[in-house]
């Protein structure tokens, strides 16, 4: 019994689940500064905007080391590149693993570009990070709890892209599991979600990052070669992105995309990424930013 005392219930979270107080980690005040993310000697989220680029898998060919080199001269900030490879077909190519961290070591040593791979097992968290300046947590982990947990305990900052199908609460969310078991930051990377679309691989949520910006206090990149699923269409998303206030772009570029061995029809050769980087350094500038 109450004795006729009326207990006020709990405020029902608003419909778009972004309650400020279910993210104390994550979520910006108004006014309040951004955070930055340092990775390696590269500072992302700052005045200028960053550019990640490589294959979209590590291959034994040579072509990682090649890639690596001409993005570092075009202008790239950070070496992408997959180890371990997410298909959706277990035939599929699922990458060289161990081999594959060893290359991109080497093409680190080579170009002293910092490395950002994908970590898909908790299992794997501490041989990642022993290669890996920025952990990435790929779309298809992103409500992985118990990944997110390990890899927030790695000591290194975790890139946590958006899920296809996943609500910005929910991306939120993500973030927090990792900062709440120690990452020293993280960095949201909008990769597009899935719509009834079919022309494109998924329909990027500019959206997104211009909310985030807001009411995220991290930094936020977008993805714009798994957003189209288009290597034509990577430029224009790119320069859109940075125009939108996106804290840099994680780009997908190999040397001969027709012979990659996973997501050839969306990488862009080195050439044009060369073209890109100066192209949305005028946008970066348009906006008050730089590249």
């Amino acid at each position: 019994m109450n004795n006729g005392e009326t207990r006020p219930r709990p405020a029902a979270p608003p419909a778009d689940g972004l309650a400020p107080e279910r993210f104390p980690h994550t979520w910006r005040a108004p006014g309040a500064p951004r955070r930055t993310v340092a990775v390696g000697p590269v500072t992302v989220g700052g005045a200028r905007v960053v550019v990640a680029a490589g294959p979209c898998a590590v291959e034994p060919n040579g072509s990682l080391a090649a890639t690596a080199e001409r993005v570092r001269a075009a202008g790239a900030a950070l070496l992408r590149g997959g180890a371990y490879k997410p298909r959706t077909s277990p035939y599929d190519f699922q990458g060289l693993g161990e081999e594959g961290l060893r290359l991109l070591a080497a093409a680190r040593e080579a170009t002293g570009l910092p490395v950002v791979t994908e970590v898909l097992d908790p299992r794997d968290v501490p041989a990642v990070a022993a290669v890996a300046d920025l952990l990435q947590i790929g779309s298809r982990s992103v409500q992985n709890f118990p990944l997110l947990r390990e890899a927030g305990q790695s000591g290194r900052p975790l890139l946590i892209k958006r899920g296809m199908m996943t609500t910005l609460a929910e991306w939120l969310g993500a973030a927090e599991y990792a900062l709440a078991a120690g990452a020293p930051g993280v960095i949201l990377c909008e990769r597009g979600i899935r719509t009834f679309e079919a022309a494109t691989r998924n329909t990027l949520d500019l959206s997104a990052v211009v909310l985030l910006r807001r009411i995220c206090r991290w930094p936020v990149l977008v993805d714009p070669s798994h957003a189209s699923g288009r290597a034509a269409l990577v430029p224009d998303l790119a320069a859109a992105a940075v125009a939108a206030g996106a804290d840099g772009l994680l780009v997908e570029v190999h040397v001969d995309p027709a012979a990659a061995w996973s997501d050839g029809r969306q990488t862009i050769d080195t050439d044009t990424f060369a073209r890109l980087v100066p192209r949305c350094r005028a946008v970066a500038r348009a906006v008050g930013r730089e590249l």
